[in-house]
């Protein structure tokens, strides 16, 4: 190789490893920020946090078979249930009652369940959680301070796995019975007359199982979309325009960032419960 042929093969390392130092600079900026590290709490199958798998916007294999949930029959998306007679597959969207119910999902998480039930205490309000079960069998001091403080627990499957409705009865059952044995380990005592299905993908099978373990099929009517981290301001003015009375509130206290929604509490607690009761559901599933 001649003199000027070596000078032109190290210009060119020189670009390239200009090229991809600005690369990676790139994408480390576009890394969420916020959640300390080891508290983010992460998906089975794709790696993804649980709350990036909504039916509606996750990744192509996360969505439930079908399509546009809003037009399957079987999906149902993080989007709020219409009008509060019934939800997918006859799944709960409203307390029964004049009453107002925050639920939260994905915890318990170590950095953002105990800043929520501080909030909670400080308003007197009591909510509803819908736990994970690897996260029930990680953090069980947790599920403990979540019944002490009178709050409704909620089967919420053992590792939010959003395809679980199309799976068989048996695979379905055994995920749930797992997840409420992880939350019964932590609490014995523990009332779990709730599930919640995954990205609201509901389905006929996971109604039924669910039905025939004791839980009652919970949705919503209200959703704040927190799992996409919109900010505290823009969360509490969902939740003040949107609730009313009977509205079941979806709010996230685990699977990501979710700084913004223990922020929106302390904005729109002073509003909702000047204008709501806010309760838990109650622990044996009826209205």
């Amino acid at each position: 190789m001649t003199q000027s042929s070596r000078r032109a093969a190290g210009v060119v390392v020189l670009v390239l490893a200009a090229l991809l130092g600005s690369a990676y600079a790139l994408g480390r900026s576009l890394l969420p920020d916020g959640a300390p590290p080891g508290t983010e709490v992460t998906g089975r199958a794709t790696g993804t946090r649980y709350a990036e798998q909504p039916a509606e916007s996750g990744a192509a294999g996360d969505r439930p078979a079908g399509g546009d949930p809003q037009a399957d029959p079987n999906g149902g998306g993080h989007h709020a249930a219409e009008g509060v007679g019934g939800g997918p597959f006859g799944s709960r969207v409203s307390t029964g009652s004049a009453q107002v119910a925050l639920t939260f999902d994905d915890g318990p998480n170590p950095y953002y369940t105990p800043q929520v039930l501080d909030v909670l205490r400080e308003f007197g309000v009591r909510a509803t959680f819908c736990v994970v079960g690897e996260n029930a069998q990680n953090h069980p001091h947790l599920i403990r301070a979540i019944v002490a403080d009178g709050h409704t627990l909620c089967n919420h499957s053992w590792q939010h796995d959003v395809q679980l409705g199309r799976r068989s009865r048996d695979v379905i059952r055994a995920d749930l019975l797992r997840t409420s044995g992880a939350i019964r380990a932590a609490a014995p005592d523990a009332h779990i007359a709730w599930y919640r299905q995954p990205g609201g993908a509901w389905t006929k099978p996971v109604v039924s199982v669910a039905e025939e373990l004791g839980m009652t099929p919970l949705h919503w009517s209200v959703d704040t979309a927190d799992w996409q981290t919109p900010g505290a301001l823009r969360i509490a003015t969902t939740v003040v325009r949107d609730a009313m009375p009977g509205s079941i509130v979806l709010l996230h206290d685990a699977g990501g960032d979710r700084q913004g929604t223990v922020d929106a509490l302390r904005h729109m607690l002073p509003e909702l419960t000047s204008r709501f009761q806010l309760d838990a559901l109650p622990h044996d599933g009826r209205p």
